[in-house]
């Protein structure tokens, strides 16, 4: 089973990322008998709360369950080392917007409303319903400025990964491809994946360049 998980690692990634970056409980984070927000990483100016962490880990884990069923028990989580995997997604995710902000690359006005307008939750009979909107918001606890704070930071972190993705060398990817002898829709099934893993390893390659530029602060006694 841990083997085919490995298999697939590359793919999880993608899912990890996925899920992160449309967790939209950013800022929500645990207090402690102070009064101060309790955080478990520090990413150049972002925080990374307690309460966010393991609301992204519940995410997570509920992912794998349901792929793997009961075979995923607390022996493959540590063995996969799920909880260190779900920080360093959440610092990924950090490290794109330092260095989005770092590029200049922003999010427009009009870019965040296109993108919020087209979003199928708050979606009625086909289209934009302001009603939905803020009923979906009211019932998740956020205020649509909270929300709309997030959701351009999530439209940011696309961007980025976008111009990162540009860089990638996908032009050798007829030469690599194995000989195969297979149809044309498989054959362009297969240049597909390995462009996306190309891609996919440019981004992570990035990450961790960029990392060595940023400070970067992890309490992990707070994952225990």
């Amino acid at each position: 089973m841990l083997r085919a998980m490995r298999k697939h690692a590359r793919y999880f990634y993608v899912l990890f990322f996925i899920i992160i970056i449309t967790f939209v409980f950013w800022g929500v984070g645990t207090v402690d008998k102070t009064g101060n927000v309790v955080n478990v990483a520090e990413v150049g100016p972002h925080k990374i709360t307690v309460e966010e962490y393991w609301k992204a880990y519940d995410r997570i884990f509920r992912l794998y369950k349901e792929v793997y069923k009961d075979a995923f028990d607390e022996k493959m989580v540590k063995e996969m080392n799920l909880k260190e995997k779900v920080l360093d997604s959440l610092i990924d995710e950090r490290v794109l917007l330092v260095a989005a902000k770092d590029t200049g690359i922003t999010v427009s006005n009009e870019e965040l409303q296109d993108s919020i307008s087209h979003e199928p939750a708050f979606m009625q009979n086909g289209a934009f319903s302001k009603d939905v909107y803020l009923n979906r918001l009211r019932l998740s606890r956020i205020t649509p400025e909270v929300y709309e704070s997030l959701k351009r930071q999530e439209l940011t972190v696309d961007k980025m990964k976008r111009l990162i993705e540009l860089s990638a060398d996908v032009t050798t990817i007829d030469a690599e491809l194995p000989q195969t002898a297979g149809s044309e829709q498989s054959i362009n099934t297969i240049k597909q994946a390995m462009m996306s893993d190309k891609r996919g390893r440019a981004v992570k390659s990035f990450i961790e360049g960029y990392k060595k530029l940023i400070k970067i602060k992890i309490d992990r006694k707070l994952l225990e």
